[in-house]
């Protein structure tokens, strides 16, 4: 599995959803500001509502630009087999019989990202409670909750 092409993909993944949120914060920006929000009466909230819509959309937008950066300025480590995982690890693990990848990654977690061999790899960050499980562990290790098997670290 090629993982500086997984790291690309996960940097264009955050990149498109960042461009996404500011078009839709623009948007509801205007919203709240435009002259056709101006209240007709007492009763009408549109403009309030708009505003509350814009301030939600600027925080997703700020989250996404953070998590941009941290991933530009992330440099992803190479392990051997028996290295101990850390953040950076693409790791290969065993679940009831079924194979599963996942990226530790500083920011992004939650995506499930296509490898370039056709699996799937979830992208999970350090601050996950299954990170928090798998760092430090090395290959052949075994966890409970969930019963899985460190296959390979990369």
């Amino acid at each position: 599995m090629n993982k500086p092409l997984l790291i690309q993909s996960l940097k264009s993944e955050l990149t498109c959803q960042y461009d996404r949120a500011l078009l839709a914060f623009a948007g509801s920006r205007e919203a709240a500001t435009g002259a056709d929000t101006k209240a007709e009466n007492k009763y009408d909230t549109r403009g309030l509502e708009a505003s509350y819509l814009a301030a939600g959309q600027a925080e997703q937008v700020e989250g996404l630009r953070l998590a941009v950066s941290l991933l530009d300025a992330f440099v992803f480590p190479d392990f051997e087999l028996d290295s101990p995982i850390a953040q950076g690890a693409l790791v290969e693990t065993d679940i009831d019989d079924e194979i599963i990848y996942y990226l530790i990654a500083p920011a992004g977690g939650g995506l499930v990202l296509n490898s370039d061999t056709g699996e799937s790899v979830t992208v999970i960050g350090p601050g996950s409670p299954l990170a928090a499980k798998l760092i430090g562990k090395t290959t052949g290790d075994i966890l409970s909750d969930p019963d899985l098997m460190i296959l390979e670290v990369s």
